[in-house]
């Protein structure tokens, strides 16, 4: 491979230090290992946690309603839904309006394991918000939503 071939070193230095999809990335790893290990106490993700919150609703919601709060596609979605099935906290259930949907609904256990998850979530939230004024907060959740 010839040097011309070869991207040069400066487009490196240029992603790491501009490149806002990176940043995220690492900011977003970073952020789900610190949830990661506080939730390991209640044998949960982070990932897991967003997925059983975003499924506890008065109406059990549809794979395709979860699947866009959490930005996610539903083959993705479906992958994540089968642990939690096999460890009984969610149920997939044909929708009785329409058969062709399936509606996701927290069990028993699902929603104990979410109330014991819930003080851990709280805590690990509260030391990450202690690092940044609420001003700083709030802009970034605001270029957060923006992004997403």
């Amino acid at each position: 491979m010839s040097k011309s071939d070869s991207p040069p070193l400066a487009l490196t230095h240029e992603v790491r230090d501009t490149c806002i999809c990176l940043h995220t990335q690492r900011a977003a790893r970073a952020l789900a290992r610190r949830f990661d290990d506080a939730l390991a106490a209640v044998n949960l993700t982070s990932g897991q946690f967003s997925l059983l919150t975003s499924i506890n609703r008065p109406v059990p919601p549809s794979i395709g309603a979860v699947a866009d709060v959490l930005a996610m596609d539903r083959t993705t979605l479906t992958a994540n839904l089968k642990p939690l099935e096999r460890r009984g906290l969610v149920r997939v259930d044909v929708d009785k309006a329409d058969r062709r949907s399936r509606r996701l609904i927290l069990t028993a256990s699902g929603k104990r394991a979410l109330v014991r998850a819930v003080p851990i979530w709280r805590r690990t939230h509260h030391e990450l918000d202690r690092r940044f004024s609420k001003t700083r907060l709030d802009a970034m959740r605001a270029g957060l939503l923006a992004l997403s």
